[in-house]
């Protein structure tokens, strides 16, 4: 049997409820995996409340960190004992252990301990191709991040400070903006007691910032696209605060020939080239001391539901993990 977070209708975090489920038998390509450590992300909070649809009753969570208890037929790479990580694949990591497929899985360096790897998988990756293959950017750029001293946001500001990119960062408090400064943000706005727009105005000379990334949503849209610069990029991850409004295509042309682009991870990892190529990536950045990545915030695999209401209301910064 297996621990595991589920749900069974969408709503508030009160929906998701800890039951002792069957754990099958492992199939051709699958693993038998025993969690050390699950991440906890946004998008699980949209699952969860019905904005991104899931069939019910579902699993939650998409990004864990665990050890091989037995492969299936025809895995030849991966052997009982090892460590390994993975962000994707079907919903299902809040649980102790699980069968999945073994393509998901990625074998972890000795230099990455169990609870770093399962809060910057998903983290990381999304920041690997959103700064390295989503937009073009080079040395002596500056570019705007949203919530910088988020999970996503603390591992970009290093990722962006180690490829010579300078960082203006948004945060919501004086607690996280001292955070951001500490991962080598040289400029902070705190959004509710500042004009974001005139500030990065200031910072840029009055030219605006060629890449905005935003995962805050539906509270940014109209400052995102006030802090472009003439033919600049809105790179919107995700909804924090809400999805993003319908707006007409000649917003952007008013504004400056803008772009405009909601890309997923999933599109940038389709193929296991891909996965790995991402993956390795984001491993040597840490291994290089270019990025610290740990858990902010711990929680038992059982109150799930408080992780996610602490999310929602923004009373962490940077990664949250589940233990089992």
């Amino acid at each position: 049997m297996s621990q595991a977070i589920v749900f069974s209708q969408t709503g508030g975090p009160d929906v998701l409820s800890l039951q002792s489920l069957p754990l099958g038998k492992i199939g051709p390509g699958q693993v038998h995996l025993r969690h050390t450590a699950i991440g906890v992300n946004f998008i699980d909070t949209y699952q969860r409340s019905g904005l991104y649809p899931t069939p019910l009753p579902s699993g939650l969570g998409s990004e864990a960190a665990g050890v091989v208890a037995a492969v299936g037929e025809g895995v030849s790479w991966l052997k009982p004992g090892d460590r390994v990580a993975y962000a994707g694949g079907p919903l299902g990591a809040y649980c102790d252990e699980r069968i999945i497929d073994a393509r998901h899985l990625l074998r972890l360096p000795d230099g990455i301990d169990d609870e770093a790897a399962a809060c910057m998988m998903l983290q990381g990756m999304t920041v690997e191709y959103l700064v390295q293959r989503c937009s073009p950017l080079r040395p002596g750029m500056t570019v705007l991040w949203h919530a910088a001293a988020g999970g996503v946001g603390q591992i970009a500001v290093q990722w962006l400070r180690a490829m010579g990119v300078t960082v203006i960062g948004t945060v919501g408090s004086e607690e996280k903006a001292a955070l951001a400064r500490e991962l080598g943000c040289p400029h902070v706005i705190n959004y509710r007691s500042e004009d974001v727009a005139a500030r990065v105005r200031e910072i840029t000379g009055g030219q605006g910032v060629p890449v905005v990334y935003d995962s805050v949503g539906k509270d940014t849209f109209e400052i995102s696209l006030a802090c472009l610069a003439p033919r600049g990029i809105f790179v919107s991850f995700g909804n924090a605060s809400g999805a993003v409004p319908a707006f007409a295509p000649l917003e952007l042309t008013s504004r400056g020939s803008l772009f405009f682009t909601r890309p997923k991870l999933g599109d940038y990892i389709a193929s296991r080239a891909e996965l790995e190529a991402s993956a390795q990536a984001l491993f040597q950045r840490v291994l290089d001391g270019a990025i610290r990545i740990a858990p902010s915030h711990r929680y038992p695999l059982a109150e799930a539901a408080r992780a996610h209401r602490d999310l929602e209301a923004r009373r962490t910064t940077g990664s949250l993990i589940l233990l089992p």
